[in-house]
């Protein structure tokens, strides 16, 4: 196919990132060999990490900041006894220590004040903006950089292998979490010091077990034409799996296509038609729902890449008095928006959609 003609191209790419590309170069490569018009990245991995990268093309880039604030998942490789001045490998030693003699409880304790919510200052060589520039541009000038220090979430930091000073460690995190910044204050609360030497994306909720794509493999589809590009892609719903489905009925789904707010309950404000009918399927109890969902997910193909298949999504329903974020589908089953429902039962758009 011609790699400069854009086509109608909706979805989601679970893109391997390989090392030495920024994240951003890795998006223009993909969107041209998919041959998309519009396309975005859901959370920078710098140049040196490999993994996870999903690329948003046509009507899924209006998820992609939603997926941005994703829970994510890594493996990463620290040098213990050496502190760098970019806190990963690329950067020049500044300081080396012996690393003390460590025991599981010694890392341990190490370890625990890192999990949690944490307060965490990001390094001065990030993509952080600071009156307009990027401080790793400051840094680089030599300029000073005053990093302010920002809470975020650590749900797991845990040791599984150890070879000599390096460790490799599992990380669960939300958000804004610097890898390296936990590189950096483990060294410290070890007393020696530490930089990170290697990281890997394993997953970005909801591609929980993601059948990742290689920029190789992208090529060798684009050469074959536009069928296997597209069957590397998946579908927009497949980033909006992890949260309740609503369906609507013919009534609501006419008022949601003009991006009016739609009751779901009867007696819900604003009073449009199909107020009186709740949106359905809708689970009638607790033990309904976590039924519904263990039902998902042995329905959820192997390998599908992400928390959840589209077409059997609708048995996880929101429950009768559901209030949050959803994905609203229309009564031809197509997705219409990411929708939020209020404390009085209707819902109203944050993003709609445009599908074919």
């Amino acid at each position: 196919m011609n790699r400069r003609t854009f086509r109608d191209i909706h979805g989601i790419l679970l893109l391997d990132k390989p090392l030495g590309l920024s994240s951003n170069q890795a998006l223009q490569t993909a969107r041209r060999l998919v041959g998309a018009a519009k396309g975005g990245h859901t959370g920078s991995l710098d140049p040196l990490a490999t993994g996870l990268l999903p690329l948003c093309f046509g009507e899924a880039t209006k998820i992609a900041g939603w997926l941005l604030g994703s829970r994510k998942a890594y493996e990463a490789e620290v040098k213990l006894g050496e502190t760098t001045t970019t806190a990963d490998l690329e950067g020049e030693v500044v300081e080396t220590r012996a690393v003390p003699p460590l025991d599981d409880a010694t890392l341990e304790a190490a370890l625990a004040p890192l999990r949690g919510r944490i307060v965490q200052i990001p390094p001065a060589y990030s993509a952080i903006k600071q009156d307009g520039v990027p401080l790793y541009v400051k840094a680089r000038r030599g300029e000073a950089v005053d990093v302010p220090a920002r809470e975020v979430d650590v749900y797991r930091l845990d040791v599984i292998e150890r070879s000599g000073d390096t460790l490799r460690l599992h990380v669960e995190c939300g958000s804004g979490t610097y890898v390296r910044s936990l590189a950096v204050d483990l060294g410290q609360n070890l007393g020696c010091g530490a930089h990170l030497t290697g990281l890997r994306r394993l997953w970005v909720e909801p591609f929980m077990a993601p059948a990742m794509v290689t920029l190789d493999q992208l090529r060798e589809a684009a050469e074959a034409g536009p069928d296997p590009l597209d069957a590397c892609l998946l579908p927009v719903e497949a980033g909006l799996a992890h949260i309740p489905r609503v369906d609507l009925n013919p009534d609501q789904t006419r008022v949601l296509g003009f991006g009016q707010p739609v009751p779901l309950r009867p007696g819900a404000a604003p009073g449009q038609e199909g107020a009186s009918e709740a949106a359905a399927p809708v689970a009638a109890s607790s033990e309904a729902a976590a039924l519904e969902a263990a039902a998902l997910e042995a329905a959820a193909p192997v390998g599908a890449g992400y928390a959840g298949d589209p077409a059997a999504a609708g048995r996880l329903a929101a429950t009768a008095g559901f209030q949050g974020r959803c994905a609203a589908y229309g009564s031809d089953g197509r997705l219409m928006a990411l929708a939020e429902v209020d404390e009085g039962g209707v819902l109203r758009v944050l993003r709609g959609f445009n599908l074919p």
